[in-house]
């Protein structure tokens, strides 16, 4: 049987957007405990998505958090000697993390510029439903899709 999940420790919101998911985002881009570097990015990126859609950069990520993050997705079960992919529900959690994994991923993915303007673009093409990001989302949700015929073998809860 498998032991209870830990409480998480909730993050402290940011000190210049006051919000969560900025303060993840930050933790997300930090490499090697290098915070200022992570903070400048992001920073950067949202004030670049202030200056050229002249909306809120915030609505901006959340958006881009809401149409990057994936509603369902396959795990590996083993039944009777045979692997299959059972699609699953993906939790709020697992989704917003996955989200952030893929938008910075296919902002690093790029090249050419400096990563806060690619991490710029990658937000606003999540928020219009475009981009590398949006595309691992697709996806994903065809994987899970083409072996819902398989969705009998999720795990039940008891």
């Amino acid at each position: 049987m498998r032991r209870p999940v830990k409480k998480r420790a909730k993050l402290a919101p940011d000190y210049v957007y006051n919000s969560e998911h900025v303060a993840k985002l930050v933790n997300y881009i930090m490499e090697r405990g290098k915070k200022t570097a992570a903070q400048k990015i992001v920073y950067g990126a949202l004030d670049k998505i202030k200056t050229t859609t002249k909306g809120d950069p915030l609505q901006t990520l959340e958006t881009a958090i809401q149409n990057v993050g994936p509603q369902v997705e396959v795990k590996s079960r083993r039944v009777g000697g045979a692997n299959y992919q059972v699609p699953h529900e993906v939790r709020p959690e697992r989704r917003l993390a996955l989200a952030f994994r893929w938008i910075i991923a296919a902002a690093k993915g790029k090249k050419g510029k400096p990563m806060m303007d690619r991490l710029a673009e990658e937000l606003l093409a999540g928020a219009k439903n475009e981009g590398e990001a949006v595309k691992k989302r697709e996806n994903v949700h065809k994987m899970a899709e083409a072996n819902r015929a398989f969705a009998h073998f999720a795990w039940t809860k008891k």
